[in-house]
């Protein structure tokens, strides 16, 4: 028996293999299917199933790829009712594989699909537990992110906090728990940055699952701090429960080369949004006037999500030479299909074509702080979250957290000169970028960000009661 998880850091997500004679399970696949597949030749093994734990929201699974390519079955728990072929499993029922058999375990709350599957090895033992988005290292899965429900998000809870006490705490102690996530997901709010676990520490250390909470306690934490989810995530849900095109289409659609008069045509054409994924580094140097970045080195999907409000938006992008098939397989990972090719050549290209440029100016920390001190009236926008402002900011500074641009533009007037930092550069590049695009002309983004301006002597305050956004 061979159990292997399988990481993504950019999107915090962890798929899983299991290999027994002969036969394999994957559990909460990627959209890229190579992966599954290729691991499992290695051992010579026939994918038999695809285990979904829930329809996800913060990525579009690869389930239905994987299925069609290797012929596994895709197995949901209890209630779920997607669009397409699968396989619903009862509660605690046993599935084969190899010699080895995984029991399928209801644990609703996450969502009312929620599954929970055990892997029992060949003698019979329990050995560990594959728990989705139901048990995080260090928390649990929120309980607001279900679609279509007419059940609130204290009564999702509420079923989160039986199956917790029902299907998981009496499990023995020495099982690993294999979450569907780590620390930097959106769907719980205060995951461990360990991704594996025994189920005994974490009834040591887990908040949510001690043994002396009540449901109504359990509900109260659970419930409370919730920062509103990314605005793709429904619609991914959607898309893992619907249906969706597949990602060869997609690949073959969007890996496209176009020459300079031909991606200028057709962004015209299309109105398309025109997407730079270079580095924070390079792109304010130079870039396409009306571009917007979202560097592909950090956490790309996540920030794609969270800003590009329609997923069926035509995209044009840019891309470091070789890295074009990554970028439209990392848009389609959240669901963004649409998208048209890329600029043959890059940005050079664009240049020798004598097409228009723009450019970002830029100032170190340290100039920043001489002239704050000097004018403390010039306008200042902390793109952080607000939870990170509120921890510690610059005194006299203003949060403009770059997760809520879209709702809180009117707040900005165009002829301020606005300067602008995050923590270490990337967001406030993408939040500048943003705005260029939409009309902003006085821009200036500060160098390292709030890490390069603690080391400066301007005052700063530590933690206070959250505030309101500017």
């Amino acid at each position: 028996m061979k159990v292997e998880q399988i990481y993504t850091g950019c999107l915090a997500e962890a798929a899983y293999y299991i290999e027994s004679d002969g036969e394999a399970a994957i559990i909460d696949p990627l959209r890229e299917t190579a992966p599954y597949i290729e691991r499992a030749m290695e051992d010579g093994a026939k994918i038999k199933y695809v285990l979904e734990t829930h329809f996800h929201a913060d990525f579009v699974s690869g389930h239905l790829d994987l299925a069609r390519k290797t012929g596994a079955k895709i197995v949901y728990g209890p209630t779920a009712r997607p669009n397409f072929d699968a396989y619903i499993a009862s509660d605690e029922e046993i599935l084969s594989l190899g010699k080895v058999k995984i029991k399928v375990l209801h644990t609703p709350g996450h969502t009312m699909e929620s599954s929970t599957f055990l892997l029992i090895d060949e003698n019979g033992k329990n050995q560990a537990l594959f728990t989705g988005d139901t048990l995080f290292i260090g928390d649990v899965g929120r309980p607001d992110l279900a679609v279509k429900t007419d059940l609130s998000m204290e009564d999702l809870a509420t079923h989160l906090y039986d199956s917790l006490r029902n299907k998981i705490m009496p499990l023995e102690d020495d099982l690993i728990v294999y979450p569907g996530h780590g620390a930097g997901s959106a769907c719980g709010k205060m995951m461990s940055s360990e991704t594996t676990d025994t189920l005994g520490n974490q009834k040591k250390f887990n908040y949510a699952l001690r043994p002396d909470m009540s449901c109504e306690e359990f509900v109260e934490e659970v419930t409370s701090g919730l920062a509103a989810p990314p605005q793709y995530f429904p619609k991914n849900a959607v898309l893992n429960k619907m249906g969706y095109e597949s990602l060869d289409d997609v690949l073959k659609q969007g890996v496209v080369a176009l020459e300079v008069d031909e991606f200028e045509e057709m962004a015209n054409r299309n109105q398309a949004l025109i997407l730079d994924t270079r580095s924070k580094e390079v792109f304010p140097k130079g870039f396409i006037p009306g571009s917007v970045f979202i560097g592909i080195d950090e956490s790309f999907a996540p920030w794609v999500g969270a800003l590009i409000t329609d997923l069926n938006h035509p995209i044009l992008f840019l891309a470091d030479e070789g890295r074009e098939e990554e970028v439209v397989t990392r848009l389609a990972r959240v669901g963004y299909d649409n998208t048209l090719g890329y600029l043959k050549g890059g940005f050079e290209a664009w240049k020798k074509a004598g097409r228009t440029t723009d450019t970002i100016p830029q100032l170190s920390a340290a100039d920043f702080a001489k002239l704050f001190k000097k004018d403390e009236g010039i306008h200042v926008l902390d793109v952080r979250k607000n939870s990170e402002y509120n921890a510690e900011h610059i005194k006299g500074i203003s949060n403009f957290p770059l997760d809520f641009i879209n709702k809180n533009m009117a707040k900005l007037d165009k002829k301020k000169h606005y300067f602008v930092h995050c923590a270490g550069g990337y967001r406030s590049m993408i939040m500048a970028s943003i705005l260029r695009s939409r009309g902003f002309g006085q821009l200036l983004d500060i160098q390292g960000g709030y890490k390069a301006l603690v080391k400066t002597d301007l005052p700063r305050t530590e933690y206070h009661e959250p505030t309101t956004m500017l």
